[in-house]
């Protein structure tokens, strides 16, 4: 899918429909036929995994270790 462009001007006029109508292939704001902004809609599923497996996953062991001993200096 291609995204719709759509002048700055025009975009100025339309702005709350088009957000109300906005896809997921998101709308270009030109200016003198040059892109110079994108309209996407938001998506909220990156917030949503935050915490997603909070009380599933048990730590065991010291999170900072490699398990390895090594020296540094050889």
């Amino acid at each position: 899918m291609t995204a719709k462009t759509i002048g700055a001007a025009q975009f100025k006029q339309r702005c709350l429909a088009l957000l109300d109508r906005v896809g997921p292939e998101g709308i270009v704001i030109t200016k003198h036929g040059k892109p110079v902004a994108k309209l996407v809609p938001f998506v909220s599923g990156s917030r949503d995994l935050l915490g997603a497996l909070r009380g599933k996953l048990r730590i065991t062991g010291d999170v900072r270790s490699a398990g390895l001993e090594w020296d540094a200096e050889s």
